[in-house]
Order: structure tokens, then sequence, then C-alpha cells
């Protein structure tokens, strides 16, 4: 005889309210995930899509390195299938200060790394060490789920809209009015979602500005501002003109008050290996530790090793990697083309030149539009060009921006060039349609 749980769950009343905590009752989910839901049941009923909604891979475009996938089923035979230690193997950790060490030309003592299962966890244990309920979290948007990790640590998050002038990243001038009372200022470079970076010149008006705050704060004993600095795409830019710059290299000072964000997720499109880490001051690494352990959030073992193994041996690295942004950068430059054509056309579509990452900033000039007796708003756009032209976007206020800006995010990881051909010319279909 078995048990009927499913009946326990009907007639509950306001159980399920009262079972929730206020927090719980505020956390919403992914905006992103949502539309990937919508895309995948329109794939599912054979309808053709090109899918530029996720910020992941397909595997049957991007392979991980072939030495990557070796080092792990290495450590499985050999049987390294316990726990890790939950700040991180020594071997990973070490291997991070080298690559650091040898690619960005930080030389960062022990003690100053935390591994988790992808970026996320040392995220979370990063906010949860330095914010108290009420604090200010500062970030630009449009920007990658920065508002929930603020939500999660009870501080009050403040969203930037940046201008696509600046390359969608913050000026100092719209940082500046929070300076004095922020707890928290998060940028991301290269950024998700626009695929644009960061300059110099606006890198350092800001450290600037942050130490001398600091240097306010310090005198008056008060808690510092803390710059949480995503550079998970750091390994795929585009542009000789446009390095890839860390706060440390305008001003080495800033080690004391960057907390570093990276993961091997898309510099080496293994998203779902979840091997990522912070790189922080040694005095945060003592509270960061238990909340990664308590949660369980550490990488698994065998992934750990490999990685470790593939970081230190740059001669590899150097074999697979070019290939690898080779293949990115051909989506991406293939989309922005095609767009840029369409435009010279006359049609309302517009993009901005690839600098980053895995994506594409482009806008369709169509809010506005009156199609079969409805006048589109921005998820309007969005459907329309899921269901008549089948291309899958993302639209910038899934990301925080303000919504009716026409700017979409498009992420090449699941997708040929091929398939940007055919979407682009798809594309074209519609918009003529359309005039």
């Amino acid at each position: 005889m078995s048990i009927d749980v499913a009946a326990q769950f009907t007639d509950v009343g306001d159980l399920p309210a009262r079972t929730l905590n206020t927090l719980a009752k505020g956390l919403t989910g992914s905006v992103i995930l949502d539309i990937a839901a919508e895309v995948n049941a329109i794939k599912a009923s054979g309808t053709t899509v090109a899918n530029f909604t996720i910020g992941d891979f397909a595997p049957e475009q991007f392979r991980i390195p072939p030495a990557l996938t070796s080092a792990i089923e290495e450590e499985l035979r050999a049987g390294n299938t316990n726990y890790p230690p939950a700040v991180g193997v020594p071997e990973l950790r070490k291997a991070i200060r080298n690559l650091y060490k040898r690619e960005l030309g930080l030389d960062y003592p022990e003690g100053c790394v935390q591994v988790g299962s992808g970026a996320r966890p040392p995220i979370f244990s990063a906010y949860a060490s330095i914010l108290e309920p009420g604090d200010q979290v500062v970030y630009p948007v449009p920007s990658w789920n920065v508002r929930y990790y603020a939500y999660l640590s009870n501080a009050e998050g403040i969203p930037l809209a940046t201008k696509a002038e600046n390359g969608f990243m913050p000026s100092l001038e719209e940082v500046e009015p929070y300076l004095k009372t922020a707890r928290v200022l998060a940028i991301n470079s290269p950024l998700n979602p626009s695929g644009t970076m960061i300059t110099r010149e606006l890198l350092a008006s800001l450290c600037e500005a942050i130490l001398t705050e600091n240097h306010r704060r310090e005198a008056a004993g008060e808690r510092p501002l803390m710059l949480v600095y995503d550079q998970v795409y750091w390994q795929l830019t585009f542009s000789e003109n446009l390095p890839h710059i860390t706060p440390l290299h305008i001003n080495p000072e800033m080690a004391r008050y960057t907390i570093f964000i990276d993961a091997i997720s898309k510099c080496w499109a293994a998203t779902g290996l979840r091997v990522g880490w912070a790189v922080v001051p040694p005095w945060l690494l003592g509270k960061m530790k238990p909340l990664v352990g308590h949660m369980g959030a550490w990488a698994a073992r065998p992934e750990q090793l490999a990685t470790a193994k593939l970081m230190d041996n740059p001669e590899l690295l150097a074999e697979w990697m070019p290939q690898f942004k080779a293949d990115i950068q051909a989506r991406l430059d293939a989309l922005h083309n095609g767009l840029q054509a369409l435009k010279a056309e006359g049609f309302p579509v517009d993009s901005m030149s690839p600098e980053g990452a895995i994506y594409l900033t482009a806008r369709a000039d169509l809010i506005g539009t009156e199609v079969d007796g409805e006048t589109l708003d921005e998820d309007g756009v969005r459907k329309l060009l899921l269901h008549k032209a089948g291309i899958a976007v993302v639209p910038f206020s899934a990301f925080g921006y303000p919504a009716g800006s026409g700017w979409l995010r498009f992420s090449v990881g699941a997708v040929s060039v091929q398939d940007i051909h055919d979407s682009l010319g798809r594309l074209r279909e519609l918009l003529v349609s359309l005039r």
C-alpha cells in the first residue's frame, strides 16, 4: 500500500503563505531563463529557431579543451572523488595565483583565493561577508544578476542606467552621488550583456574616486567601499586596441578594496563543470570559506584538479585558445556585419562592434510599430522576432535596463555561422514585410 502524498497538498488554505519567509516571498527567478523556456517549447514543436538567448555553449558548437576532458578522466580513474577543501584544493588555488601572475601581472600571496562551484558561490559569499542589511550596492545596468545578490544580502540595490556611448559602463558622474554612502560598487568587464569593455580612462576615474573615498573612511573609522570586479570573460577579448584592464593596473592599492570574480565557465566553454573563484584581500578569505563550506558549494574535486593541470600548462592553452576565440569572433562578426548591412539598406536595426565575451549588443527600432492590429512594446518586439523570424533574443530590460530602449542581447555560444546567416535572411524578410 502506498500513501497518496499529493492529496496532502490540496485544500491547504493559506499554508503556503504562512510557510515562506519575507525573503523567499520577494525573490524572483531569472527572466532570461523564463524566455529560454519559451524558446525551447517552440523549438520542441519543430520550428526553426536561432537561439541567441542563453549565455552558454552548445557542445555541438563549442567543446571544452580536450586536455581538460582527458585530465578529468584521469582524476576520476585515480579515485579523486572525495570531498575537496571548502576553500578549494591547494593545486587549483596555486594555479589561479600563477595564472594571474603570468597573464595579468598580479602577484597575489597565498591565502587570497576562494574556489566555488562556478562564480556564483564566491559572489554570494563575498556579499554575505561584507554587507549589512540596508547597505547600498551600486551597480550599472544592464548587468547580470547583481540585483539578486543584493536582495539576498538584504542590501539596497541601486541600479544606474548607463549610456550606450560609454559602452554601457558606469561613468564617474553616475557613480559619484553614491560614493559616500555605498558599500559595494559592482563592475563587470567584458560586460554581460553588451559584450563591451571598460576603458582605462573610465576605470581610472572610478578607482581614483574609490581610493579617495576610502582614505576619508579610514580616517573616520568607517567601513570601506569595496569594488566587486567580475572579469569572468577577461580571456575573451577581440581588440588589440582595447585590452582587458584591472583596478590593480590603475593603482596597486586597489588590491585592498577589490574582489575579483572569475571562472573557467566562459573562457573554456565549461559552464557545466562549475569551477569558479574569487580573489580577495586575505582578511576576507576566512569568512568566505565557511559560507561556501556550509552551502557545500565547492566545485567537484576531479574538475578542480584537472583545471589546475591545464591552468599550469600554458603551452596547451596556447594551442587551444586561439581557435576557440576565433570561432566566437567569427560568429560575432557575422552577426554584427549582417545587421550593419541591413542598416545600410535602411532597415531599423543597429549593432555595436563586439569587444569581448560572447555577446553582441543590437537594436531593433520596432517599438510602436503596428503589427496585426497591435502596437508593439518591447516584449512584443521580442516575440515578433521569435515567432516571425525564428530569432530568440533577450531584451536589455531583462538585465535591469529601463524598458523601451530597444536594445537586445545576442549570445552566440549556441549557434553556427550558418545559423546566423540564415537568421539574418529571415530577419530581412520580416523587415521587408513591415515596410
